[in-house]
């Protein structure tokens, strides 16, 4: 005996049709769920490195820019710091002063002339010569102690007298010497003793 047994016509059609539709619905389901499970074990997603065209997808971090290499650092010009090269033949610079400039500078040593001649004043004829020229001529007088060969201006060594004796001499040419025993504790100053063979300078000039 049948499921539909007892009804009357219309409602076994009615039966037949939804027992129809549900199975047509159950067929309908299956097919979408065996499709649906032949995508989720097939599709995988993309793991391609290649962006996809028209650039990065929004939201993504660009690669850090390569960082510009730095320049290489240029020396200072030391050409201002070297001292230009002496033209050949240039002499170097003066370490000390000149002959006239030492000779100016001794001029204010005391200076005394004595007369060993037999010529009268002729003391006095050699510190006005001196004087003339700048010296400081502080005493004229005679020396009878000795008899002296030639003109000579006498000095203590190792002070300014020496510098100032040598100037002397050069100057009117004179002998320079250190003092001698008869006039080492004579006055301090350069002690010039005039003889015969002195020339002043009206008569012609140097001995």
């Amino acid at each position: 005996m049948s499921l539909f047994s007892g009804l009357s016509r219309p409602l076994k059609a009615a039966g037949l049709a939804l027992v129809g539709v549900a199975i047509v619905a159950a067929v309908i389901g299956g097919v979408t769920l065996l499709n649906s499970g032949d995508k989720n074990d097939t599709a995988q997603p993309s793991t391609s490195a290649t962006p996809p065209p028209g650039g990065a997808p929004s939201g993504s971090v660009p690669p850090p820019s390569p960082s510009p290499s730095p320049s290489p650092s240029v020396p200072p010009s030391s050409s201002a710091a070297v001292p230009p090269p002496s033209s050949p033949g240039t002499p170097p610079p003066s370490q000390g002063g000149q002959p006239g400039d030492q000779q100016a500078s001794a001029k204010w040593v005391t200076v005394r002339v004595y007369n060993n001649s037999t010529i009268h004043g002729l003391a006095a004829t050699a510190a006005d010569d001196f004087r003339g020229s700048g010296w400081n001529v502080a005493e004229v007088s005679n020396y009878s102690a000795g008899i002296i060969p030639v003109t000579t201006a006498y000095y203590r060594p190792g002070t300014d007298e020496e510098t100032a004796a040598k100037a002397l001499a050069a100057e009117f040419g004179l002998r320079a010497e250190a003092r001698f025993d008869g006039i080492k504790e004579s006055s301090p100053g350069v002690i010039v003793i005039v003889t015969n063979n002195y020339k002043t300078k009206a008569s012609g000039g140097k001995n």
